[in-house]
């Protein structure tokens, strides 16, 4: 097992190599440095599982470093070493968010406790098992911004908070889901994720909630939702703002109330999951914009976990390609060994704005038509400017098409939404709530020539 590695920071060299020599005793990696400058430096770089600094020090000292780490990673455990006379600080700050403080001269047996307990936050105390990091194995990263996602994400899992994961397509929210539902004490239960912007609206009431038989055409038996089938587990709500305005209301229902009401049925269940939820729609202009409920958005947004784009983590890019490569030559049982200097060049260097499954595209397009023991830089730009057709997420598609079939009827009825509605089918409320939605204005079809 890997051992916990704590940051120390000290500008005094003979304290900062006792502390070194008594942290590595006791089962601990030990990086130091001599300043707090120092210390940001080394931290843009990797993170450590805790860091412990002196209080007092030249130029920036440890409660300025303190707030500085606290502001970029409020999941990573700072302890500070202070004299009696800055006490009244070290214990203002922990109101803060410091996680402990020690008087010099210090207790050995009580620092290395306080360590412990530190990095037992994230799992990385030396008593931690031996699979402590395979909740979150799937995940293939060495940036310093992605372990601090995952140490806020560790700590958030041993809760029952919910989590709105927040990213552009692509960048891994379901993986990060995953992940946190097999660090929880629900681990051992069933993890049921659901794409809300993928089923039509009037299906997913029932995929979520379940039905009744006979509840509607086609109901030929009762059905437990997704809900129900998570019992005691985990339940991703992925696209959560691509949801109907109508289900957001039975959805804080099951929030507040923990019970969910089956299509059809009279009475309602208690279900016990805990709710996870995904986008990569900006949920705060959805509500300005009347398409999503405040009132849910804080229910769901207890914690937020906002996954980084590829662009953002360029160091994570040779790592995830040679574990693509290794999976996808497996797939194609090809005998390809690495990639040439330039290709992986170029795979650094791109864009990526569809992210870690654009990568993923890119790479099984160069395995199955390469036919060398390398990836050329060759395959890799054909592959990065041969991209294929875009698709339409279903949820896209629906509205685009629902947005030129309203404007074909606005044109046939010159703007009568009478008449819209009847050849629709619907009734002129809900016909008025979609031109809102979309931005139609009846009056702009009337007497129009549409020669």
């Amino acid at each position: 097992m890997k051992k916990p590695c704590i940051l120390v920071v000290d500008d005094d060299d003979a304290l900062r190599e006792l502390i070194t020599l008594r942290l590595e005793a006791n089962g601990f990696r030990v990086e130091a440095v001599d300043s707090g400058e120092a210390a940001l430096a080394h931290l843009a770089l990797t993170r450590p599982d805790a860091v412990l600094t002196d209080m007092q020090m030249a130029g920036m000292d440890g409660m300025a470093l303190f707030r500085a780490i606290h502001a970029r990673d409020p999941a990573l455990p700072v302890i500070v070493l202070t004299a009696h006379g800055t006490i009244p600080d070290a214990v203002a700050a922990t109101q803060q968010g410091l996680f402990g403080y020690l008087t010099k001269p210090y207790d050995a047996p009580t620092l290395i406790d306080l360590l412990k307990r530190a990095t037992r936050l994230t799992g990385s105390s030396p008593e931690a098992s031996q699979d402590s990091d395979s909740w979150r194995s799937e995940i293939v990263t060495a940036s310093p911004a992605m372990d601090a996602l995952l140490a806020e994400a560790r700590l958030a899992a041993q809760s029952d908070a919910s989590v709105l994961i927040q990213g552009e397509s692509g960048t891994g929210k379901e993986l990060l889901a995953r992940a946190i539902h097999r660090a929880s004490p629900r681990h051992g239960r069933p993890f049921v994720a659901i794409n809300c912007g993928a089923i039509p609206a009037e299906l997913l009431e029932s995929e979520l909630f379940g039905h009744m038989k006979g509840a509607f055409t086609g109901a030929g038996r009762d059905h437990a939702g997704l809900f129900q089938s998570a019992e005691g587990g985990t339940v991703l709500l992925d696209e959560i703002g691509d949801m109907p305005a109508q289900l957001q209301v039975k959805l804080l229902r099951v929030l507040q109330e923990g019970e969910v009401r089956p299509v059809g049925a009279t009475e309602t269940r208690p279900v016990d999951v805990r709710i996870l939820s995904a986008t990569h729609r900006n949920l705060e202009e959805a509500i300005a914009s009347g398409e999503f409920r405040e009132d849910l958005y804080y229910r769901l947004n207890v914690v937020t976990l906002t996954l980084p784009p590829l662009r953002e983590r360029r160091e994570d890019i040779p790592l995830l390609a040679r574990h693509f490569l290794t999976v996808l030559t497996e797939k194609y049982r090809r005998r390809i060994h690495g990639f040439a200097p330039d290709a992986l060049d170029m795979l650094t260097a791109a864009d990526w704005p569809g992210n870690i499954r654009q990568l993923h595209n890119v790479l099984e397009q160069c395995v199955a038509l390469c036919t060398t023991s390398t990836i050329p830089a060759s395959l890799v730009a054909r592959a990065l400017r041969d991209k294929p057709a875009e698709i339409q997420p279903l949820a896209e598609a629906r509205s685009t098409f629902e947005r030129d079939y309203l404007i074909s009827l606005l044109k046939l009825t010159r703007g009568q939404v009478s008449e819209v509605a009847r050849l629709a089918g619907r009734n002129r409320t809900e016909v008025y709530r979609l031109l809102q939605r979309h931005g139609l204005t009846p009056a702009l079809f009337k007497d129009r020539d549409d020669s």
